[in-house]
């Protein structure tokens, strides 16, 4: 179980949060917590094989999800899930672009090389 304020990871039966004193209610056992993708896989992928940096931003968020989702803040894991789907997208158009650029001039500094 989770504070609901500050997300300090809490013991069983606990009423009060040593992290921040907020009195702690805990959720019914059967409460389903809603299916949000975190975006952690293709987050990994993007990292690998496309743009490091995005992909490095796009894990962050990722990894956010399930901490909010434990913690009973639904909205702000669905906010980290869909940053972290657009900055997979980001990550992944920009490694796309410069492997076509690569290829683009790859290609030009060839043809360049046969003529001479």
């Amino acid at each position: 179980m989770f504070c609901t304020n500050c997300g300090h990871q809490l013991s069983p039966g606990m009423n009060l949060c040593p992290n921040c004193g907020a009195h702690v209610v805990a959720p019914p056992a059967s409460v389903q917590m809603p299916g949000i993708q975190n975006y952690l896989i293709p987050s990994i992928l993007v990292t690998l094989c496309c743009c490091m940096p995005f992909g490095i931003v796009a894990i962050v968020y990722a990894a956010q999800v399930q901490s909010k989702l434990a913690a009973g803040d639904t909205a702000g894991a669905q906010v980290s899930a869909n940053n972290a789907k657009l900055w997979c997208w980001i990550g992944f158009g920009s490694g796309l672009l410069v492997m076509i650029a690569y290829g683009f001039f790859t290609g030009f500094a060839f043809l360049n090389q046969a003529h001479h």
